[in-house]
């Protein structure tokens, strides 16, 4: 039987009455039990709120810790960055350059910019199979496998869902000697003032915040099962760069605010503008995706908006009404976070149920275009 919660508002601001409607449909639908968004317009906040359940029997908060998902993909595109700042490492070398044994089975020529713009061309078992083995295993497995038949990297793309981000966490550990998760913490998430941000959580954090974790609930169809994977204290210590983050919703408005302010932070910076305009900018265009069967454009680590492609195709799109250079990234079938330099916006949304691929890209489509029309912010 599948559960439903309540639709009842916490938090600040104030929501439309269609926003309202639509974040409530889709608790009393079943689709998810609670959700979390929060919206920057012209850098005041104008939404901050939370509804439904973090699990059942528990109001969801805007204190709540929900998964994030893909949409966390853009820390580790932005680690990467900061690298390249510093002259540690550059886009167009090699990834064997730093993991000497990716090389295997000829894929020595695919470099950093090839992972990022997901173009290497070595999806493989780790794509498919979210594994719980060790690390050091999880890198052996994508060093160890074979490209991809008749794919010339940089000229063919297809959406590396584990193995990319798996590499660019070693990179990152291997030139600056942290674990992905700790370098993101200090270097990204503690900066940003993302104190409730983590990549991996220890049990005794896991067991500190408690029932501030919301955890994530399959409700495709008729089901209605906590996925453990992702949720228990096992899973909650697994570092997946591309899927493990976790945090409130407000702090990826704080990552994205980070970016449309080119990269300044209170008191200093993280990157400089002109990497902040090079991660974002388009260095994929048109290139059909083999893993989301779509024309899909990528920045380095982001995607860009394609709903030129078809807005109701389109994966991790943006809504009907974003503009061209909306730069950002979902999550699987239950989040989002984008910023639109062109209107000065920034949106970052979750929900703690997964109801299916339709249903979910449906409901976020007319969401998002539905905050853009409430902000008069839609073309005519």
């Amino acid at each position: 039987m599948r559960r439903t919660g309540g639709c009842g508002i916490t938090g600040a601001g104030s929501l439309s009455e269609r926003v309202q409607a639509l974040l409530a449909e889709g608790v009393e639908q079943g689709h998810h039990l609670g959700a979390q968004i929060c919206v920057i317009h012209d850098g005041r906040e104008i939404l901050h709120t939370a509804l439904g359940e973090a699990r059942p029997g528990v109001a969801m908060t805007t204190e709540h810790l929900v998964h994030w998902f893909s949409a966390g993909k853009p820390v580790a595109a932005v680690a990467l960055a900061q690298l390249w700042e510093r002259g540690l490492c550059a886009l167009d070398d090699p990834v064997a350059l730093y993991i000497p044994e990716f090389a295997q089975h000829g894929k020595e020529a695919i470099t950093l910019r090839h992972v990022l713009t997901h173009t290497g061309g070595f999806r493989s078992r780790v794509d498919l199979d979210w594994s719980d083995e060790p690390w050091q295993e999880n890198i052996a497995r994508v060093c160890a496998a074979k490209p991809e038949r008749a794919w010339a990297p940089g000229r063919k793309a297809g959406y590396h869902i584990a193995s990319g981000w798996y590499v660019l966490g070693e990179v990152i550990r291997r030139i600056d000697g942290r674990p992905f998760d700790q370098y993101a913490r200090e270097e990204i998430a503690v900066p940003l003032g993302m104190n409730d941000t983590w990549f991996t959580l220890s049990q005794d954090r896991f067991r500190a915040y408690g029932d501030r974790l919301a955890p994530m609930f399959d409700t495709e169809g008729a089901k209605f099962a906590m996925v453990e994977f992702w949720c228990g204290e096992s899973g909650a210590s697994r570092l997946l760069p591309g899927a493990s983050s976790r945090g409130p919703i407000r702090d990826l408005v704080r990552f994205y605010s980070m970016l449309l302010d080119g990269g300044q932070v209170a008191g200093g910076r993280l990157l400089l503008p002109q990497t902040v305009e090079a991660l974002v900018a388009r260095h994929r265009t048109g290139l059909y995706d083999h893993t989301f069967g779509h024309l899909v454009d990528w920045g380095l680590g982001f995607i860009v908006n394609s709903g030129v492609y078809g807005l109701g195709t389109v994966p991790y799109g943006y809504g009907r009404h974003a503009s061209a250079r909306t730069f950002g990234h979902g999550g699987h079938q239950s989040s989002t976070a984008f910023a639109d330099p062109e209107f000065a916006l920034i949106v970052a949304l979750a929900v703690n149920g997964m109801p299916g691929r339709a249903i979910h890209h449906r409901r976020f489509l007319d969401l998002l275009s539905v905050l853009y029309e409430d902000l008069g912010l839609a073309e005519v």
